[in-house]
């Protein structure tokens, strides 16, 4: 089935834009090291969207733009073009991202604000472009909002000049340097509409985005979940936790809180239909999209 790269979705007066970058398919265990293929066949409900017959997991990286009124806003960047990196997947991709995000009518300039729900490399990636042999800013008239906490925990990785960090010099740094980078609290509030909310663990400053609007909510989840197994398991931490143990504390906190349909989730690394709701089964829980 093709892959609808650019999707909207209406949240009252605020349009939700969907740009799809890259997929993955990869065994439980390699992001879940708890988890294994037996797991993911014990809930029917993942396939066809987010499981394999055999027991894989689907995982998609894929970028949110929030427009509303004046507003443009863009949550998480995704890989990014021509960038060195630890994973084969993702070393110097080239993709039309920045192609499809100009079809959808929001083309890099009209951005205003870039959010990062943390700062692993598949999360900052457009931050930056290759322009000339440098790395410079894709979104020049945005503000780059990185949460304080999260920079603190990065900036002091830095000396280790690793391709673990790579991301931190060229998709950050020079976000820093060309006066663009805002550091924000992890309750910090963009506009009536849109205001981050902690969700640590994974890394010490994520947070999720919460968006409203008429009455609807609903929440980007950045890497609270990396697939919906983990509303079944939620107990399940990922192989790229800093926190495992707070990760797996927020995770069921956060269900709990948005359990019955109370907002609309919208899972930064779900396959399509990506948006759904949280809904009660057993002990735990599943990811209704019906």
């Amino acid at each position: 089935m093709a892959i609808e790269r650019v999707k909207h979705w209406q949240l009252g007066d605020i349009r939700i834009t969907r740009i799809f970058e890259l997929k993955d398919q990869c065994e439980l265990s390699f992001l879940l090291p708890e988890g294994t293929a037996d797991t993911v066949k014990k809930y029917p409900w993942l396939k066809p969207h987010f499981a394999t017959p055999e027991g894989q997991i689907l995982v998609w990286f894929q970028a949110f733009v929030l427009t509303f009124r004046d507003r443009r806003i863009m949550v998480d960047t995704c890989v990014g073009n021509d960038k060195m990196r630890e994973f084969e997947l993702f070393t110097k991709t080239h993709t039309a991202f920045l192609e499809d995000l100009t079809a959808a009518g929001c083309p890099p300039e009209t951005i205003d604000t870039v959010l990062c729900t943390h700062l692993h490399l598949d999360h900052v990636g457009w931050n930056t472009r290759l322009a000339n042999g440098r790395w410079v800013p894709t979104f020049p008239n945005a503000r780059y909002l990185f949460g304080r906490a999260e920079w603190e925990y990065w900036q002091n990785r830095l000396p280790e000049k690793s391709i673990q960090v790579q991301h931190l010099t060229d998709s950050i740094l020079p976000i820093i340097d060309a006066g663009l980078a805002v550091f924000v609290e992890p309750s910090h509030r963009v506009s009536d509409e849109v205001w981050l909310e902690p969700t640590p663990g994974h890394t010490p400053g994520h947070v999720s985005v919460h968006v409203a609007s008429q009455g609807h909510h609903a929440i980007i989840s950045g890497d609270i979940f990396h697939n919906p197994i983990q509303f079944a398991e939620p107990d399940l931490p990922s192989a790229f936790c800093i926190d495992a143990k707070k990760a797996c504390h927020t995770r069921r906190e956060f269900l709990a809180r948005y359990q019955d349909k109370k907002a609309l989730i919208v899972g930064s690394h779900f396959c399509d239909p990506t948006v759904g709701w949280i809904v009660r089964d057993g002990k735990n829980w599943r990811f209704d999209y019906d």
